[in-house]
């Protein structure tokens, strides 16, 4: 069996949020049928949430019955440790419930129900440390498909996207919950993206995407160092992406995709705007000089990251969301459950196994899709339809 070093995912799209598994000397190929399910979950609650990994404890979020709540699942042996209430149900026409992933820091673990309810909560026990509402104690305002956002954690302070007049986004003290300040300069109502952490001449910012803007705020004192037009619309999904002082961006409804250049200055320098990428939801990956992603009508697409060129398009494969992991893309078909496995290539669309998501959920909303994303870690592979939590071992033998 090849061999594999413990690795957390404590957060939406792990290590630095680029969707990168730690893991190496993984299967290249699965068995007929696909690999081995290690276990299932049958009580995530509903919704589509996703989950975080610290040692042997997952987390995710779900709907039981009217209430929210933040769930500690034995990893490795797939029962249930404990559960929290995070919040009121939030009911939406493309399913109820909580869409974000915890967010998780050292003994505590946070979590974002979709009303906006933020929540702090012990890691060992579940106990709840405090809790604010985006809506009703930072004046956020609930858009249609609720909040979504995975909050980041930087330094002492945890950031997060309420909208509205008082800020768009707020940096609360992540021990006590205590709001240290807003960007009173930017008021844009929040969208559906999860912010990242950029470097810019030495500076570390907190970059995040609204409907039309997108910017880079100092996690310090919420100021606003620079920011780039952005021509958003109905709503803006996928997280921001940055590498070697690129910060890139994607959209669906036929929006498409941004580069710009930002500089210490404020201004932001646009390296491209086209549609090559035109990314709903399911997340773009960037794997070295190259972006993998689903494009709205145009299929799985390769696009070079620098000038933005599409390399190549296939639609051998459903749309949905993406992971990387040793070498590899792990795609998930949101509507018909197939899972596969694809080189994380700019030769071409080159797939090596295939198998289908089963049972699926009968209590998703018809409106609704698999929509959590696919994560590996620690040899497993982790995927949600509702309120089911499934583990497959794809570890290399």
């Amino acid at each position: 069996m090849a061999s594999l070093t413990a690795a957390d995912w404590l957060q939406w799209r792990g290590p630095g949020r680029e969707d990168h598994s730690p893991d190496t000397g993984l299967l290249k190929q699965w068995p007929a049928g696909g690999p081995k399910r290690v276990w299932l979950f049958e009580n995530a609650g509903l919704g589509y949430g996703g989950y975080s990994v610290a040692g042997d404890r997952l987390f995710t979020v779900g709907l039981r019955g009217e209430e929210e709540f933040l769930i500690a699942v034995d990893a490795k042996a797939g029962t249930e440790v404990w559960s929290a209430k995070v919040g009121p149900k939030f009911s939406n026409g493309w399913g109820d419930g909580p869409r974000m992933t915890p967010t998780v820091d050292g003994d505590r673990v946070y979590a974002l129900g979709g009303a906006g309810m933020l929540v702090c909560a012990n890691a060992s026990d579940g106990k709840v440390r405090w809790q604010k509402s985006l809506v009703a104690d930072l004046g956020g305002k609930l858009e249609s498909w609720g909040f979504t956002e995975s909050p980041l954690i930087v330094g002492d302070r945890i950031l997060c996207t309420p909208g509205g007049p008082q800020g768009t986004m707020a940096g609360l003290n992540k021990m006590t919950g205590e709001v240290l300040w807003r960007t009173q300069d930017l008021t844009d109502t929040a969208q559906y993206a999860s912010p990242i952490l950029m470097d810019l001449g030495g500076r570390t910012l907190a970059v995040q995407l609204v409907m039309k803007k997108f910017f880079g705020v100092e996690p310090e004192t919420g100021k606003v160092v620079w920011s780039a037009d952005f021509p958003g619309k109905v709503a803006v999904i996928p997280t921001p992406i940055q590498h070697d002082g690129i910060v890139y961006v994607s959209a669906g409804y036929g929006v498409g995709c941004k580069a710009v250049r930002p500089a210490a200055s404020g201004s932001a320098e646009t390296l491209y705007e086209n549609k090559v990428m035109k990314n709903h939801h399911g997340g773009v990956i960037r794997v070295g000089e190259h972006l993998f992603g689903y494009n709205d009508g145009g299929g799985w697409t390769c696009q070079d990251f620098r000038s933005g060129k599409e390399v190549w398009a296939s639609k051998n494969f459903g749309k949905g969301a993406v992971h990387f992991a040793d070498g590899m893309l792990y795609l998930l078909d949101e509507k018909s459950g197939d899972v596969a496995l694809v080189e994380a290539s700019p030769a071409a669309w080159n797939e090596k196994s295939r198998f289908k998501l089963e049972p699926q959920s009968e209590q998703r909303n018809p409106q609704g899709g698999i929509w959590p994303h696919p994560v590996v870690v620690n040899g497993r592979l982790y995927l949600r339809d509702q309120q089911y939590l499934f583990c497959f071992d794809v570890r290399g033998r």
